[in-house]
């Protein structure tokens, strides 16, 4: 009986030979674990944000950050548009109540897993109107009167919340931000205290778990999460594909060699995968207009869990959760009045990648159809996150600097001419040949509550201007920058 080979592997009589079993032990391990990888970033990313305010004093169940964010903030396509309130719930000593008053808030909580569990405000049952909101943990089974529930999956949650700076007063809306109020349930009678809200808006902080993703670090904060977790069940699949390799609940992380090899590739690989997914999709739907390069970052309306009549779309999620945090059906509904759009640009009006040392023109049809606000906002490819520069700012926002624009006509976004360069210096919005006050450096555009008209008149790709380039005044440090809308 011969040796029979496929690819790249060899079998005497039906078994495999020992060298080649060997090396197929590490391929199938490798491959188990760069699929598990990206199954469970999101599990990890949403550690980095429970890191990132621990990192500054905001304990679980103590305290409650809230900002008007800029790009000294890190996270995942953050944006200036309003100001945020962010923070981890710990679910395993009782339910916790979040109560609204009535206003402009956007909110949501999502699981362990960026899994959604509720919307608040706005986009939730209240309506804006303001009300209590109720999160119960696993385990959790009466429901009091009066509360608006949200049921986790998880003991630990994230709740985000942004308060709208209707009219641009945005001290108004850290105002209401600081009127949140949220604490445990009481018992009948009680006043509890509520969590302390903590103003961060001069506070370097980062939210993001780039200083894991692509190393050991990433596989051992994962295991300390599911092992203080209940199991999903719908992930049992994917918690048996660690299992193997070590990870898991109710054992230790202690990876020999060979084991410490495949999960720091599988890391590189699988953080490498990811920004391809994000970065070089090539579907059919990711197209935002046939004619034009801008791209939808959600590819699943209206479902927070990237669920369809097919199933998971995994390859939506990888796209989503490797530039973005947090998920809402409201986030990604594509219906006129209500919801949010996010686009994605990448890729100049040649189709080359944009580049931070290049000076770029974005042209935008006016009026722009959002009914509550929009903006461009500009990031760093490397960290998805705000550009970083002199002028800590990294975006033009309707609610502020583009408060005034004309009701038509066009906008463009340019550099100035090179007399003005300077370290640091703003290009501005240009509005029929004149340079309004605002300014932004050089990307992605977001409309909430979108009109109609928003499909037929798209923005124009963003081009090249060769007039002066980037690296003579450096206004930020990045070798990619892509705009998000």
């Amino acid at each position: 009986m011969g040796i029979s080979e496929g690819s790249d592997t060899a079998l005497k009589g039906g078994f495999p030979l020992d060298d080649a079993a060997a090396r197929l032990r590490d391929e199938g391990d490798l491959q188990r674990a760069v699929t598990a990888y990206r199954f469970w970033y999101p599990t990890v990313s949403v550690e980095g944000i429970f890191n990132g305010n621990r990192e500054i004093g905001l304990a679980d169940n103590d305290k409650i950050g809230y900002c008007a964010t800029s790009p000294r903030q890190v996270g995942f396509t953050l944006n200036s548009d309003t100001p945020y309130a962010a923070g981890a719930l710990d679910l395993s000593a009782g339910p916790m109540v979040i109560e609204l008053p009535p206003g402009a808030y956007i909110g949501l909580v999502d699981d362990h897993h960026q899994r959604w569990v509720m919307d608040m405000g706005i986009p939730g049952p209240d309506q804006g109107k303001g009300g209590k909101h109720l999160l119960l943990g696993p385990g959790h089974g009466d429901v009091p009167d009066g509360y608006y529930v949200g049921r986790s999956s998880s003991y630990k949650v994230l709740v985000a919340l942004r308060a709208l700076p209707v009219g641009g007063d945005q001290d108004k809306a850290l105002d209401a931000l600081r009127a949140v109020r949220i604490y445990p349930l009481p018992a009948a009678g009680a006043d509890p205290e509520p969590l302390e809200m903590v103003e961060t808006t001069e506070r370097d902080i980062d939210s993001t778990c780039l200083r894991w993703e692509d190393n050991l670090q990433f596989w051992r904060v994962l295991h300390g999460i599911l092992g203080a977790e209940p199991v999903v069940e719908e992930f049992r699949p994917m918690y048996g594909l660690l299992s193997s390799l070590g990870i898991g609940r109710g054992t230790a992380f202690e990876p020999d060699d060979r084991i410490v090899a495949i999960l720091e590739r599988a890391a590189r690989a699988g953080r490498d995968q990811l920004l391809v997914s994000a970065f070089a999709g090539t579907r059919d739907d990711i197209r935002a207009w046939p004619d034009r390069r801008w791209e939808w970052a959600g590819l699943v309306a209206d479902n927070a869990d990237f669920e369809t009549s097919a199933g998971l779309d995994l390859e939506a999620r990888d796209r989503w959760f490797a530039q973005a945090i947090v998920a809402s059906p409201a986030m990604f509904r594509r219906v006129e009045g209500g919801g949010s759009l996010y686009w994605l640009g990448a890729r100049d009006d040649t189709g080359a990648y944009l580049d931070g040392g290049r000076d770029y023109r974005l042209s935008i049809p006016l009026p722009v159809p959002g009914s509550l606000f929009w903006s461009i906002t500009i990031y760093d490819a490397e960290t998805r996150s705000q550009v970083q520069a002199d002028q800590n700012m990294a975006a033009l926002r309707s609610l502020f600097e583009l408060r005034d624009l004309p009701s038509s006509g066009s906008a463009s976004a340019r550099p100035p001419p090179p007399t003005a360069g300077a370290p640091g210096y703003r290009p501005s919005l240009v509005v029929g040949g004149s340079p309004t006050s605002a300014s932004m450096d050089p990307n992605s555009p977001r409309l909430t509550a979108p009109g109609s008209p928003v499909i037929s008149r798209p923005p124009a790709d963003a081009g090249l201007c060769s007039h002066r380039n980037m690296q003579d005044s450096r206004p930020f440090e990045s070798g990619g920058a892509y705009f998000c809308s």
